[in-house]
């Protein structure tokens, strides 16, 4: 579990963390570099979730890269249905990561939403509902693996 106290906002105890694939943890379906070894460190914390479009078809070669199973969203309210699966979890135990249209609603309802600017660039919409912003996913992988630098950016 990620445990840390946010002055003026509360404790986070995050159990799950949701990450968008394409975007966010790869460009053109392939994974961005050292994303396997800060998820490594990072799901010795926490559960992790990728949901993703499978945009460019190459999903089943992540998930064998990363040892998780994506779960497949189908076309059509996307957000939603990200939106719905955070809230199957509960969402106040979760984190979400993405920088996609489609991700807006799950980083918006989670207990910590982090948008990540990424080569393909991030939906303005998603970007005013995250938490936490952050240029890129080895900084939000980072900042989730050490979450006490996350104090000093959301305290109030």
């Amino acid at each position: 579990m990620i445990n840390v106290e946010i002055p003026g906002e509360g404790e986070l105890q995050i159990e799950h963390v949701i990450f968008d694939v394409n975007g966010t943890l790869a460009v053109d379906g392939i994974l961005f570099p050292e994303v396997l070894s800060q998820l490594k460190v990072l799901r010795e914390k926490v559960k992790i979730h990728l949901l993703t479009a499978d945009t460019h078809g190459k999903q089943s070669e992540i998930d064998q890269q990363l040892g998780v199973i994506a779960i497949r969203i189908k076309e059509g309210n996307e957000a939603e249905q990200k939106a719905a699966y955070l809230g199957k979890l509960g969402a106040e135990h979760c984190a979400a990561v993405g920088q996609g249209a489609n991700d807006s609603l799950m980083l918006k309802e989670a207990r910590i939403g982090i948008c990540v600017l990424s080569e393909e660039g991030a939906a303005l919409g998603t970007l005013l509902q995250a938490d936490l912003v952050v240029p890129d996913i080895v900084s939000a992988l980072t900042v989730l693996n050490h979450p006490a630098r996350m104090v000093a950016t959301l305290r109030k």
